[in-house]
């Protein structure tokens, strides 16, 4: 029987092409027969690839990836004026990082910030300046209206904050019907966008809550005891260490808002490995665990860290140290082809090497 794997995206903006290349690699690889997917998730960036696989894959695509790189590719500055546009954007938003111009800081509902960049955006691509358009025109969203709940798998979880009860929360396919709208709840940055509004509350983006989601992924009543996965792959987005301490403010900016990405992930990875000590243990009795159909304890790495040598159920699917180092803050909105096609073409490689070593261990068992 095919291993259940659950597949977590973290969030990251632009930096989540690396993502897109990684679920290409996984997928051209054949991932679907040795594994058997019973759920992704994924917040902000990281959901909305979470989210193309997972559409891709209900809809019976014959190549799963290729949606999601038609999307990124839509994404990027693609005509002289959208390139002018970008490049000019990240120049400036560099320069105010490092304190070189004044930063003015104006609410994304502001008429002034309206009125600015209806102005700045004459010319451009309508899909290049309204995000709920570009994702629209990568899916059916009248199909995807009269789907309803999808609980059979693979299931979709979708991280997200609500921003009035202060509460994280889940748009989960197993639940609910996925929505369009979650995907912009997700990925709603606070100083980009206006806070999406659902059903009479409003949300933000994952990062203030799960990013990604990872501890709903092995709770019965999130996602059913039948898909319950037995590994937890993990395409992480934001790096764990760093070689030198930052002094610049620009740098000092970027670390933080690593740390910050980082947070809702460690702590999750907490829990687990809590209450898998619980079960190695013996801190549960077997009647309950029977109830809950547990063969046997999920296996967290010490680290967190992958090692290949090790049998890790929740191994870390990272960018390469060279790419890591060369990104700053400001290339989580940069969306030149250049950045786009080289955080791909890494995913990629990252991800290719990762499922031939996992496949690599499976033969060795």
């Amino acid at each position: 029987m095919k291993p259940k794997i659950a597949i977590a995206c973290q969030g990251g903006g632009s930096q989540t092409a690396f993502t897109a290349g990684v679920l290409k690699a996984l997928f051209e690889n054949n991932v679907q027969d040795h594994f058997n997917i019973v759920s992704l998730s994924g917040t902000s960036g990281g959901a909305i690839c979470a989210f193309l696989i997972w559409y891709s894959l209900k809809k019976g695509d014959q190549i799963v990836w290729q949606r999601l790189i038609e999307f990124w590719e839509d994404n990027t500055a693609q005509t002289p004026q959208e390139q002018w546009f970008n490049d000019t954007a990240i120049k400036t938003l560099e320069l105010a990082s490092k304190g070189l111009i004044p930063q003015y800081n104006l609410s994304p509902s502001s008429p002034v910030i309206k009125t600015w960049f209806s102005f700045v955006t004459q010319g451009l691509r309508s899909r290049f300046t309204d995000f709920k358009e570009l994702l629209g025109a990568h899916i059916d969203c009248a199909q995807l209206a009269d789907w309803g709940c999808q609980p059979e798998p693979p299931l979709l979880l979708i991280g997200a904050c609500n921003i009035l009860s202060g509460k994280l929360h889940k748009f989960n396919s197993y639940r609910e019907p996925i929505k369009l709208e979650h995907l912009l709840a997700s990925a709603c940055i606070p100083n980009l966008f206006s806070a999406v509004s659902i059903e009479e509350t409003a949300y933000w983006d994952g990062l203030f809550s799960d990013n990604p989601p990872i501890d709903c992924l092995i709770k019965p009543d999130f996602v059913g005891v039948a898909n319950i996965p037995q590994e937890i792959w993990v395409i992480k987005i934001n790096p764990t260490m760093r070689n030198q301490i930052p002094v610049l403010v620009d740098d000092i900016l970027d670390r933080r808002n690593e740390l910050e990405g980082n947070i809702s992930l460690f702590k999750s990875l907490s829990e687990i490995e809590t209450l898998n000590n619980l079960f190695l243990t013996g801190a549960f009795k077997q009647e309950y665990l029977a109830l809950l159909d547990v063969k046997e304890p999920i296996k967290i790495p010490k680290s967190f860290q992958d090692d290949p040598d090790r049998d890790y159920h929740i191994p870390m699917i990272e960018m390469s140290e060279e790419l890591a180092q060369t990104l700053n803050y400001e290339s989580k909105l940069d969306r030149s082809p250049k950045s786009i096609h080289r955080l791909i073409q890494d995913g990629e490689k990252q991800g290719k090497k990762f499922i031939e070593a996992r496949l690599k261990q499976m033969s060795n068992q």
